[in-house]
């Protein structure tokens, strides 16, 4: 089965709160359903998902998930280094990763300690390594759950309008140097998103009426609307983002 965007199910949720709360009820429950093997998930940057991070972390949420059942990803990660304030996993270990006992092996934050080619080549060995395969199974998801933003310039994750990466057919990690954002960047391409059981957009605010609109129906020059999954595609939006604010 293959899900592409056209066929995404929207939920409208009433805020970005409320977006983050059903998020976290995703993510829980596929860890809960999954009773073989790690549920590997691929994290995002963004207020939401920060907000997510928050209420993961929460005791009483955090006591339902069993923490050593899950394994830590990312979806992309600007080339900055180990502890930069603009690092999507600096934020995941600040907020999440240190309040909550998943393993530490269980973690795998994306390198930025080389050049760019070579972090992704070393991520790459990574998720092969977690998947235990070099080769993409369609009957074997490589990720439970990748959670993706919406730019508004259409982006998501790092796969940038114009770069080489949008490109890529086969392998599950690439660079990208947008001119419109700061900094390198190592990304999921889509082979590797596509290799999943849910992904999941997590749109909000205003800003990002227009490209919702587009996303929706399918506007191929967008990097957002090429993602595709094995499994279920699902945009959890805000009235602003929708544009049915009260």
């Amino acid at each position: 089965m293959t899900t592409d965007i056209r066929t995404a199910t929207l939920e409208t949720l009433p805020s970005s709160e409320a977006v983050a709360l059903r998020m976290a009820d995703l993510l829980v429950d596929g860890v809960l359903a999954k009773t073989d093997g790690k549920f590997r998930v691929a994290l995002s940057g963004g207020s939401t998902p920060k907000r997510l991070f928050e209420l993961l972390a929460e005791p009483e949420l955090a006591k339902r998930i069993p923490w050593d059942r899950i394994e830590i990803f990312y979806g992309d990660e600007r080339h900055v280094p180990e502890g930069h304030a603009d690092s999507n996993h600096t934020v995941g270990q600040s907020v999440l990763i240190s309040r909550v006992p998943v393993p530490a092996e269980n973690v795998h934050p994306i390198p930025t300690g080389g050049t760019v080619e070579a972090d992704a080549r070393a991520y790459q060995k990574t998720l092969e390594t977690a998947y235990g395969a070099t080769e993409l199974d369609p009957a074997r998801p490589l990720f439970d759950l990748v959670m993706l933003g919406l730019g508004t310039d259409g982006h998501t994750a790092s796969l940038f309008p114009g770069e080489p990466v949008l490109q890529e057919k086969t392998a599950w990690v690439g660079t990208a140097a947008p001119k419109t954002a700061p900094y390198e960047r190592i990304t999921l391409t889509y082979p590797a998103i596509h290799s999943s059981a849910l992904v999941v957009f997590l749109v909000t605010g205003a800003s990002k009426v227009e490209m919702l609109q587009r996303l929706r129906e399918g506007d191929k020059t967008l990097p957002s609307a090429n993602v595709t999954s094995e499994g279920r595609i699902v945009i959890l939006a805000d009235r602003a983002a929708t544009g049915d604010a009260a």
